[in-house]
């Protein structure tokens, strides 16, 4: 007969293992700052820039060209009101900044940075 300890022991190795997969997302070295709990949600606008500089539009991969005609479409259907950005701190700041000036002429939306907290 199996114990109960061991049945919750490999739960917990389960859970531990599965959690950073569940996650989703892309997979980004957020830079370190001063910075707020942002309210996960299934409604954000995510635009995410690895460190070889391609763009992510809620997970998918898009080019630099069709980038702020698809932001656009994705606002428009989504009904954000904030495009957040998170940027790899190894991400040359040139392709960062053209993203956030793209996300920004988008009309009646806001442009928020995601960082990682800085832990003391």
């Amino acid at each position: 007969m199996t114990s109960l300890v061991d049945v919750a022991f490999t739960l917990l190795v389960i859970f531990i293992i599965t959690a950073p997969v569940l996650q989703g997302g892309v997979d980004v070295d957020l830079p370190e700052g001063d910075v707020g709990v942002v309210p996960a949600s299934d409604e954000m606008l995510i635009v995410a820039i690895d460190r070889d500089g391609t763009v992510y539009l809620n997970e998918t991969p898009v080019s630099p060209d069709s980038m702020e005609a698809a932001l656009g479409q994705l606002i428009r259907s989504m009904s954000v009101q904030m495009v957040y950005v998170k940027g790899d701190s190894a991400a040359q700041y040139g392709r960062v900044f053209d993203v956030i000036s793209r996300a920004a002429v988008q009309e009646g939306v806001g442009v928020s940075l995601i960082g990682r907290e800085i832990i003391p």
